[in-house]
């Protein structure tokens, strides 16, 4: 992994963490805003000019790729760039909640 996408993409946005957790599977951005909001109760709400400027961006950066278009919407899928980013920053916050369970008890 290229030491620049290391260091832009870890540790991680929550817009990017949820738009590459969603982006297992194939999803266009509404959908990807809409599986969000039902993931952390409305916790979290991805603006349009946010999500879309994080999928140009992932796209640029190779973690994300666009598929195909489906009713004039973009759907696209994680790379295997992705998915190694995806998988540190999941260590990541594994390690941060061992942490707090070590402290906290």
């Amino acid at each position: 992994m290229d030491a620049h996408i290391k260091k832009v993409y870890v540790p991680m946005t929550e817009t990017s963490f949820y738009i590459l957790l969603c982006l297992r599977e194939d999803m266009h951005g509404y959908g990807i805003v809409q599986k969000v909001e039902k993931l952390t109760d409305k916790n979290v709400i991805l603006s349009p000019g946010t999500m879309y400027g994080s999928l140009g961006k992932m796209e640029k950066d190779g973690l994300i790729r666009f598929v195909r278009e489906d009713e004039k919407r973009k759907i696209y899928h994680i790379t295997e760039l992705g998915q190694e980013v995806l998988a540190l920053e999941i260590r990541r916050i594994k390690r941060l909640y061992r942490n707090v369970e070590e402290v906290l008890g």
